[in-house]
């Protein structure tokens, strides 16, 4: 197996710090998370031990990078196939019938195999961002009851704005995560909105189908670390865990976002603006808290 490591970004006592605080899912969670919590927890965290645990620190550099989506490479447990992952995700989660109409998405149906429909399928897997699929598959793995799944992050924010789905639509930046909660940001747009902004464009109905995506938060202020930890799928074409800076009351100390286009020119991240490079420069708008407590009776997808 050939992983790169990026760890030589980082200065050595970063790496020995952020090291140890990368193994949040080995830690039992808290006591008195919800059954639902936890079982979104395990679910989260199980993917990212499988994919090698590469993580993004609290910085927002890259720490580490394993396998990634669309490599015939095996995954940690030696058997599964990291592209094949990919396909599941997308396959059992149900969001793939949505994607029928681009290139590749029917391969992705058919048996494993064919050296056709395989490298279709792996074509599909590149094009198409999947880290909407990998939550919908960790809320189905996970069992939450009324979860609408969908290959679009925003779908499941306006259903929460919505009252309509098992979380309700908070500011990330009033209230307190927890294990099970999702946190999101908004993508490829010029202005930065924050929570104020999307709740306005929810309100008029000018939300389509806006670029957004979302983490699962697996553990929050660990042992007084003052850190959020999220697993995100599709984050460096990977399942990555993102560690955020948390206040002395336990909210986000949420990162500024990248900087806006100027005079028709997008500020990007280049040698000469180090500040634009962070991971964790995002415009995060949406914190998606948990409501349901209670996991459905009988799991909808089987074992790995």
């Amino acid at each position: 197996m050939r992983r790169l490591l990026l760890a030589c970004l980082l200065p050595f006592s970063a790496v020995s710090s952020t090291a140890a605080a990368a193994e949040a899912c080995d830690v039992p969670p808290p006591y008195g998370l919800s059954p639902l919590a936890l079982s979104i927890r395990q679910a989260a965290c199980n993917e990212h031990r499988l994919w090698f645990r590469p993580f993004i620190d609290r910085e927002g550099r890259a720490a580490s990078l394993g396998v990634t989506e669309a490599e015939n490479e095996h995954l940690a447990d030696n058997g599964l196939i990291a592209w094949q992952r990919v396909a599941g995700y997308w396959r059992d989660s149900g969001t793939l019938n949505a994607m029928g109409g681009q290139p590749g998405a029917n391969s992705c149906i058919a048996p494993l195999g064919s050296r056709y429909t395989d490298s279709d399928c792996r074509a599909f897997l590149i094009d198409n961002p999947w880290s909407a699929a990998f939550v919908s598959w960790v809320m189905v793995r996970a069992g939450v009851p009324g979860f609408n799944t969908s290959p679009r992050h925003i779908d499941y924010i306006r259903q929460a704005y919505n009252g309509s789905t098992p979380y309700r639509l908070a500011d990330p930046a009033a209230e307190k995560p927890s294990a099970g909660d999702l946190l999101c940001f908004l993508r490829d747009r010029r202005q930065t909105l924050s929570y104020a902004g999307l709740v306005q464009a929810l309100g008029n109905g000018s939300v389509g189908h806006w670029k957004s995506h979302c983490e699962v938060v697996v553990s929050a202020n660990m042992g007084g670390d003052r850190t959020l930890y999220l697993i995100g799928g599709n984050v460096l074409n990977t399942v990555a865990m993102r560690m955020l800076t948390l206040d002395r009351s336990g909210r986000i100390e949420l990162p500024a976002a990248r900087a806006t286009e100027t005079d028709g020119i997008a500020a990007t991240c280049t040698p000469g603006r180090e500040e634009e490079c962070s991971f964790n420069r995002q415009d995060w708008a949406a914190l998606l808290k948990l409501t349901a407590t209670a996991p459905l009776a009988a799991p909808l997808l089987p074992a790995r």
